[in-house]
């Protein structure tokens, strides 16, 4: 093994995958303490699901770089996850009759 210090483009992504396992950590303790109560808990897990998608989106897949579309695109398709949480958490039965074919 070598002492060499970490690449300095690592590090953020070190970082960023460290925030990403808080972020997941913390959810699974807001479900254990939590899981019985809130109206605002749907809230709060979709907000966390979506900034866990915009770090990995901004971090590992470089929306940045990517061309305006694609990046627009790209945080669309973020948005939707946390969106559709909070329709089927607050009005489930309407949006699952919606969203049936």
């Amino acid at each position: 093994m070598s002492d060499a210090p970490a690449s300095p483009q690592l590090k953020p992504l070190f970082l960023t995958w460290l925030a990403l396992l808080a972020l997941t950590l913390l959810s699974l303790a807001l479900g254990r303490w939590l899981h019985h109560a809130t109206t605002w808990l749907p809230l709060l897990v979709a907000g966390i699901v979506w900034l866990k998608g915009d770090l990995v989106a901004r971090h590992f897949i470089e929306a940045a770089k990517a061309t305006p579309f694609i990046a627009r695109l790209l945080r669309y398709f973020i948005a939707f996850t946390p969106l559709a949480l909070v329709f089927t958490a607050f009005f489930g039965r309407e949006f699952a009759r919606w969203a049936t074919l």
